[in-house]
């Protein structure tokens, strides 16, 4: 909690005691970044009146949120704005400019706001914007992964779009995201592709046999791993699916599925009913939401990880299984191809190509991988440099508007 002016970083997406996991990757980066600038944080929480009713059939339906906690040392405020369930979406930038507004202009009134840095265009990028337009606040948006989707959209495109003009800077977490805001008409001079970094101290190997015997995993199986958030989009339903042809060929085969619902849904449910369906109870294990520090076991466990994911920015967790040595195998969406650029770091396969997917199992569960050079390369890629692109960014901007 510095005194004097900040980087007011600006996320919807952000971690709170009702969902300590949202948003980490945010928090992970800039918060690294506010270990050298003063920070404070803005992340507005949707609302509307009956969505308390909602809890009572779906409890973790956007779970409470304080106003304000202080999480690693530094202010988190956390406003509310109007926004109803699937519908009306193309308001939820203005929306979330009013609903942030008070907090912002409290903290602008204070001498505490230098630069907005907002996470997501819209709609996120699209009230920060509104709000470094009023307080005569530069405003940076960083590119997470959303992007193509919305841009797909007739009004929350248009929004989005304009977003990006008006925005002074654009962080793209990967180079497929710069080409999508480039396609929208934006320069390629505004745009900085940088990329996510991994913490190898966190997130580093321990002696494999220890870490299955904790799990109680026989020391022989072969093992597959995923990690994230239990939505449709990060694919563990076609994972799943593929384990029948995989357990004719690998009998005593395992898979760990570590995550749990979050902002974008639940599928836990309908997972475990796929695997009942299947007769995969003996091969499939729910771990459920384990905190960083604990992800080093069941990676540490594992032979492969795998994420059939259907859209993605740049995937921290490739990183982090990368740090515990493991060969990552995934679908080419995104940025994924950026991160897993190498085939001695694992196997990209087109989406929704199911044999593919199997085929790239197979093979990374036969091959022999370079530990070592998978374990250089996450190395290569720790926050310290990635946090010294974004200070120079920051501080350049800060003197173009002193």
């Amino acid at each position: 909690m510095r005194p004097g002016p900040a980087i007011l970083v600006f996320s919807s997406l952000f971690p709170h005691p009702g969902e300590p996991r949202a948003g980490l990757f945010v928090a992970q980066r800039m918060f690294r970044v506010g270990q050298h600038r003063p920070l404070v944080v803005v992340a507005p929480r949707p609302w509307f009146p009956l969505q308390g009713l909602i809890r009572r059939f779906r409890p973790h339906f956007r779970p409470p949120a304080p106003d304000h906690q202080v999480l690693d040392g530094f202010d988190v405020y956390y406003p509310r704005f109007f926004c109803i369930p699937g519908v009306l979406k193309f308001l939820d930038g203005w929306f979330m400019y009013r609903g942030a507004r008070q907090v912002v202009a409290r903290l602008h009134a204070e001498g505490r706001v230098q630069a907005i840095d907002a996470h997501f265009a819209y709609p996120d990028g699209y009230a920060a914007t509104r709000l470094g337009r009023e307080f005569h606040t530069p405003v940076t948006i960083t590119l997470r992964g959303t992007e193509p989707r919305i841009a797909n959209y007739r009004l929350r495109g248009r929004l989005q779009r304009r977003a990006l003009q008006r925005a002074d800077r654009l962080f793209a977490v990967a180079g497929s995201l710069a080409r999508v805001a480039q396609g929208q008409g934006i320069a390629q001079s505004k745009i900085r592709v940088i990329g996510n970094g991994v913490d190898t101290k966190r997130y580093s190997p321990v002696d494999r046999q220890e870490a299955r015997d904790a799990l109680g995993i026989a020391r022989d199986a072969p093992v597959l791993v995923s990690v994230g958030g239990l939505v449709e989009r990060k694919g563990f339903h076609r994972v799943i699916e593929r384990l029948p042809g995989l357990l004719e060929r690998f009998p005593g085969l395992c898979f760990l599925i570590v995550g749990s619902g979050g902002p974008e849904g639940d599928m836990e449910a309908q997972l475990r009913a796929q695997v009942r369906a299947a007769g995969l109870e003996g091969a499939v294990r729910f771990l459920g939401a384990l905190p960083p520090d604990q992800l080093k076991f069941p990676l540490s466990a594992a032979d492969v990880f795998v994420l059939a994911t259907r859209n993605e920015g740049w995937a921290n967790v490739f990183l982090e299984a990368m740090a515990c040595g493991l060969p990552v195998v995934t679908t080419d969406v995104g940025g994924n191809a950026e991160v897993v650029c190498s085939e001695e770091l694992g196997i990209v396969v087109p989406f929704g190509d199911g044999q593919a997917l199997e085929t790239a199992i197979s093979q990374a569960l036969q091959q022999d991988w370079n530990r070592e050079a998978i374990l250089a390369y996450a190395r290569e890629n720790e926050w310290d440099n990635r946090v010294t692109m974004l200070l120079e960014e920051f501080d350049r901007l800060s003197g173009h508007h002193g």
